[in-house]
């Protein structure tokens, strides 16, 4: 166990050197989410929610504790083998850092380093117990228990030392990792302090008055940023200096390939718009749905300054693939980014820079499409391509290469076995089909008639409406129901279906006890 500390201890220096996506937990981690089937993640993300990443952490440490004490136990009996036991566990991390989407040579040197440390200790630790040669028999005595026999010689004093010593440089070491990190990290920090967002060009239309409805326990119109759903890949969240962010942008079809800046982005139209996201991960009546004020500048410009046509109009890509610095790859239809609709290269939310959790400095932003198909966070290169050319991340693993967010709805309150008193009871919740719009939304009780719900004011067929039905509610167990409509008159189907591999289908349901 101190061996396998001091090891980590030194991957974190040498990755706060490097970079600290490079470190051993977070390489092996990426690996496990890059090869972990759908249903895999579907049951983290179901099970643990946006705290997949800390759980599979823990269980790769948790590993790494059995896997270290497991060693120890080799090596006592085979010191040279322990050790190189150690050597070996490293390369599986140098293999794991190197084989990543963004990897690179430079990434195994925490692994390589850190392996070479703990098995260094360990040997030195497995020294002070030594095997002596067989003790002669005493004399006088028979053939005794210990005649003959070797006997275990515990160098307690060189012990306790050699473990102390090792254990108090390596804390210092992981400290002075952490430190580092932090430093580095500092730039990033600051130039989001820094950064002024400009007043928009074209701003949002002021929210009609009646968008809230002003019900406990129903969620707000516009989701605080501290509680916007986040779900993604990176076990280490990106913090990225603005003044050295880039964005590339080429590929089939793109006369006039660009390279541009966070201020070059700042110097062009930004606009201002409400838009609600969704992540394909969301069962039915989840939680990973959540609306903002986002600010940004539209990337059909930018698409039609670099040559780029619509494949409707002869162009010769039919998809956008979004790379992330984390090494995430997202395609999205061309026709979808140049179709008129808000899609933005997104700066603000909610009236700030991006949180780095959310992909600052810029961030993709899609109307209408799940996330996994559109909302590249921490981007840094967009290439035009075809869908028959090439895979993006999820859909090499069996999500559908396109997904336009389906016609959802969702009971806030009351929340599933609550205890209401009869008589009148608000059944509210929030409904969803962006770029088409809710117009309609029932409710129904123990699979009865359906009864029309009130719906809040409008603001835009891009954002999720509240709605409530007013239930006068009797006496016993009951389950309710809701179901919307969009703005082409499609309702919302009640064929349950699970999330893969283009989102949930089905209708959300709670079951109350009125008494």
């Amino acid at each position: 166990m101190i061996a396998g500390f001091c090891s980590l201890a030194a991957a974190e220096l040498v990755s706060a050197l490097v970079r600290p996506e490079a470190g051993p937990v977070t390489a092996v981690g990426g690996a496990v989410i890059d090869r972990s089937p759908a249903a895999l993640k579907e049951f983290a993300v179901r099970h643990f929610g946006t705290s997949d990443k800390l759980a599979l952490e823990l269980g790769i440490v948790v590993l790494l504790a059995v896997f270290a004490m497991a060693v120890g136990v080799l090596a006592l009996h085979h010191r040279r083998t322990g050790s190189a036991a150690v050597l070996l566990f490293g390369a599986v991390g140098a293999v794991a850092a190197v084989g990543r989407p963004e990897g690179s040579a430079p990434d195994a040197l925490p692994s390589v380093v850190g392996a070479a440390v703990g098995a260094g200790v360990l040997f030195a630790l497995t020294g002070r117990l030594t095997t002596a040669p067989p003790r002669p028999p005493a004399s006088g005595s028979g053939s005794g228990s210990g005649s003959g026999e070797a006997y275990r010689a515990f160098d307690r004093r060189g012990f306790v030392i050699t473990a102390a010593v090792a254990t108090a440089v390596s804390a210092g070491v992981g400290l002075l990792g952490r430190r580092l990190t932090s430093s580095v990290q500092a730039g990033a920090t600051a130039s989001r302090h820094d950064l002024v967002l400009p007043v928009p060009d074209s701003p949002a239309p002021a929210v009609p008055a009646g968008t809230g409805l002003n019900i406990r326990g129903l969620s707000p119109f516009f989701t605080p940023n501290k509680d916007f759903y986040r779900v993604d890949t990176a076990l280490v969240v990106p913090r990225l200096d603005a003044a050295g962010w880039r964005l590339r942008i080429h590929g089939e079809g793109v006369a006039r390939p660009l390279t541009v800046g966070l201020h070059d982005l700042l110097r062009r139209e930004i606009i201002e718009r409400d838009i609600t996201l969704a992540c394909v991960s969301n069962e039915v009546g989840g939680p990973y749905i959540g609306n903002a004020r986002w600010l940004g500048v539209r990337l059909a410009d930018l698409l039609r300054e670099a040559g780029v046509r619509l494949p409707s109009a002869g162009g010769p890509a039919d998809q956008l693939v979004a790379r992330s610095v984390d090494g995430m790859t997202i395609g999205t239809p061309v026709e979808a980014v140049m179709d008129g609709r808000d899609a933005m290269l997104a700066l603000g939310m909610n009236g700030e820079p991006l949180p780095f959790a959310h992909g600052f400095p810029v961030r993709m932003v899609v109307p209408g499409l799940y996330g996994y198909v559109s909302a590249c966070k921490w981007i840094e290169d967009i290439e035009l391509t075809t869908f028959d050319a090439y895979d993006a991340y999820w859909v090499r693993r069996s999500w559908a290469q396109q997904a336009p967010v389906k016609t959802e709805s969702r009971i806030d309150t009351p929340r599933s076995l609550a205890s209401p008193k009869p008589g009148a009871v608000p059944v509210a919740g929030v409904a969803w089909a962006q770029h088409r719009g809710i117009s309609r939304v029932e409710v129904r009780v123990d699979g009865g008639e359906w009864h029309t719900a009130r719906l809040s004011a409008a603001d835009n067929r891009d954002t999720w409406r509240q709605w409530v039905w007013e239930w006068p509610a009797t006496s016993g167990r009951h389950t309710l129901e809701v179901r919307a409509t969009d703005g082409t008159g499609a309702t919302q189907t009640g064929r349950r279906a699970g999330t893969v591999p283009d989102g949930a289908t089905g209708l959300h349901s709670v079951v109350v006890d009125v008494s």
